[in-house]
Parts: C-alpha cells; sequence; structure tokens
C-alpha cells in the first residue's frame, strides 16, 4: 500500500488504488474499527437509500458537508448495523487519477478493487438473522456458505454477502469476537505478490491465524496474519466471481490449517 501524510496531526492514509485512500487511519481512544463505508451511485440512490432505510426504521444521520470533505466524498450519512458496528453510506469518492499509485514496495502487478470494492470484512454480530436482514437492505445478498462443525459439537454456519461482482463484501456469524471487525482481505492481481507478502510475514515471524490455502466459496489461494491492532489480514490471489446462486461447503480445499491461536480464526478449515 501507498502511505499518505497530508498532515493531520490525526491520521493517515492507505491507497491501494487512485482512490484519495481506501483505509484510513485515525488516532482514537479505542483500537478498533471506526466505520465502514459502502458506496452508492449517485446523489438520486443516495436519497433513495437513505429514505428506504428510514421506512424501515433505521436511524440514519445525513452528514455535514464538513464531514463528506473530511471523509473525500460528495455525500455521506451515518448509521449502525445490528452488531453496534459504525456504517456509513456514500457517493463520490475524490478520486486522484493525476496521482499514480505508488505502494510501499515494488509489486509485480496490482490489487484488486475497482468496481469490486477494496476487499471483503468479517464484522462482529450477535444476531446473524438481524445482520443479514440489515446489509440485504442495504442491497446485499447472500446466505450461508459454511457449515463448520467445531469440536464443542457444535456448527458454525458463517453468512457471506456481496453487492458486486467480488464473491463476498462482508461476512459475519463465526462466533464472538473482541473486535469489531475479525479481518479485512485484500486481493492481488498477480500470484508473485501473495508469494512476496507470506515470505514478507514468515521472515519477520508475524503471527500468522490461518496458513496458506484455498477457499472453497470463492476458490481464492490465501493467508491470514495479525496487524498490530490484535485483528487479521488476509492477503489472497485468485478469487472467482460471485456465483449466481447458492452454494455452500463442509471444508476448505486444501491448507488454511490453525497456527496462531486467539484470533477468532480457530475453525476447523480442513
Amino acid at each position: 500500500m501507498e502511505v499518505v501524510d497530508e498532515g493531520e496531526s490525526d491520521r493517515i492514509y492507505l491507497r491501494m488504488d487512485l482512490w484519495h485512500h481506501r483505509i484510513a487511519l485515525i488516532k482514537g481512544d479505542t483500537d478498533d474499527l471506526a466505520y465502514m463505508g459502502w458506496r452508492l451511485g449517485d446523489p438520486t440512490e443516495f436519497e433513495a437509500m437513505v429514505e428506504k432505510l428510514t421506512n424501515a426504521g433505521i436511524a440514519v444521520t445525513v452528514a455535514s458537508d464538513a464531514e463528506a470533505r473530511e471523509r473525500r466524498v460528495l455525500g455521506l450519512a451515518k448509521l449502525t448495523d445490528p452488531g453496534g458496528n459504525p456504517t456509513e453510506i456514500f457517493y463520490g469518492p475524490q478520486v486522484d487519477a493525476h496521482k499514480p499509485f505508488h505502494p510501499g514496495r515494488p509489486m509485480f502487478g496490482k490489487f484488486v478493487t475497482g468496481s469490486e470494492g477494496i476487499g471483503h470484512c468479517i464484522l462482529r454480530q450477535d444476531d446473524v438473522e438481524a445482520a443479514a436482514a440489515f446489509y440485504r437492505l442495504l442491497g446485499l445478498r447472500g446466505s450461508v456458505e459454511y457449515q463448520l462443525h467445531l469440536p464443542n459439537g457444535m456448527v458454525a454456519m458463517p453468512y457471506f454477502m456481496h453487492c458486486n461482482e467480488r464473491q463476498h463484501s462482508v461476512a459475519f456469524g463465526l462466533g464472538p469476537m473482541e473486535k469489531r471487525i475479525n479481518h479485512l482481505m485484500f486481493e492481488y492481481t498477480e500470484l508473485d505478490d501473495l508469494g512476496l507478502a507470506h515470505d514478507i510475514v514468515r521472515e519477520r515471524q508475524i503471527d500468522v491465524a490461518l496458513q496458506l490455502g484455498k477457499h472453497a466459496n470463492d476458490l481464492a489461494l490465501t493467508f491470514y496474519c495479525a496487524n498490530p491492532s490484535g485483528w487479521l489480514w488476509e492477503f489472497g490471489w485468485g478469487a472467482r466471481k460471485a456465483p449466481a446462486q447458492q452454494e455452500f461447503y463442509t471444508r476448505d480445499i486444501f491448507g488454511h490449517g490453525n497456527e496462531a491461536q486467539g484470533y477468532g480464526m480457530d475453525v476447523p478449515l480442513q
């Protein structure tokens, strides 16, 4: 990624493409997810979504022009999902097409972003059905994609939901989580970049929660490693696009063995 410091005392930005930023790192009282944004196409779609959410009984606050400028978007509204996760909808992100993307280390390719967004995340939810209903209101679709038999005899049935060509953009239902977010996934266009990232993580002895493996649902080759905030990055390559119909799986294709414990991914995927 490219680190961008614009002289703001409380934040720096991370670029992955030509957008002004995809991630903002903000100083605060809690080391956790501050907000997650979902993009709409234009002011008409934005206003229609605000009305739809309001009519469904969800509290929505349309942000001021100053708040929208802070986010580098033209329009912004704030709400909270059923799990208590700060959620935003927006339109018109700032794209710095005049500034080439310069990653922090040389890359063979780039990140898969564009119309597929930043990647995907797993969020904390206490009521999976309520969360699914909320994200369906936002325009996402999907359902259970795994039935994982746990050592305690229970079966985990996580939900995966998508809103574009990416196989999933948000998931939930793996179990209790201390942080609002379990992991954020980034996808490379080139396999070699995944390999280099894996080498760097291993050389620096960073905790790996799930070893290199291939998911059954999105067919991505990935691994999961810890970040300084105590949750996970998932780095991947080769994901398929979202299928037209629902499917579920009982394990991954290969790999993804559990290694470092305590990051909320202590589930049997093999």
